[in-house]
């Protein structure tokens, strides 16, 4: 009699076991899923992360031009100052 009261113990924890997987299977499947077609693929995200990191190189060589511009422009004019009286720039 021992024997058979372990038996559906057992039986009674395997069918609670089962409920619980059935159950986590469910919520899993209920879960919002986004269609293959519709998801960027891979090359997607790298062609736009190559875009911007394009944009982002082409404002840092632009603002380095631009102080390049500035600093020569400076050089010239101090050469310039070294040459010619102050009040003749004006």
């Amino acid at each position: 009699m021992a024997c058979s009261g372990y038996v559906q113990a057992a039986l009674v924890l395997l069918a609670v076991q089962l409920a619980c997987l059935g159950a986590a299977d469910a919520d899993q499947e209920t879960g919002t899923v986004i269609p293959a077609e519709s998801r960027p693929c891979v090359d997607c995200h790298a062609f736009e992360f190559m875009q911007r990191a394009l944009q982002d190189l082409k404002k840092t060589a632009f603002n380095l031009d631009a102080r390049t511009e500035t600093l020569v422009l400076r050089a010239e004019r101090r050469a310039l100052c070294d040459c010619m009286p102050i009040n003749s720039l004006r």
